[in-house]
């Protein structure tokens, strides 16, 4: 018998190897992103403090139309870009969270450049 993978356990351990290596701080938080099969998420975390510092997700009201696909995930990245200008970020760091730098996660990544966060 064939068995698959358990491929949310392998993105766990790849977010885990890569959050070994980068932290957000105040000045320069993390860029977090969760995709889930209907909805993407992000949020900038400052892991020095343990505090969220804004935070934008395809249920807003402020994103349009379906929240799974990749035109939601560049709102999203526009959006959570304003509300990071509005507490005064401008650079942070990108965790893409264990995923493919590909796809939502990408369209994410260039709605935030965009909207003028620099990574």
């Amino acid at each position: 018998m064939v068995t698959r993978p358990n491929t949310e356990a392998q993105r766990k351990r790849r977010h885990k190897r890569v959050r070994a290596a980068i932290s957000g701080t105040a000045d320069r938080p993390r860029l977090n992103v969760f995709r889930s099969l209907n909805h993407i998420y992000a949020q900038l975390i400052d892991d020095a403090k343990g505090v969220t510092l804004a935070a934008a997700s395809s249920q807003d009201k402020a994103v349009e139309g379906p929240g799974g696909n990749k035109g939601a995930a560049r709102q999203v990245g526009k959006l959570l870009a304003e509300r990071a200008k509005a507490v005064g970020v401008t650079t942070v760091v990108f965790d893409r969270g264990g995923y493919l730098y590909h796809g939502r996660v990408q369209e994410l990544a260039e709605g935030a450049r965009e909207g003028g966060l620099a990574f």
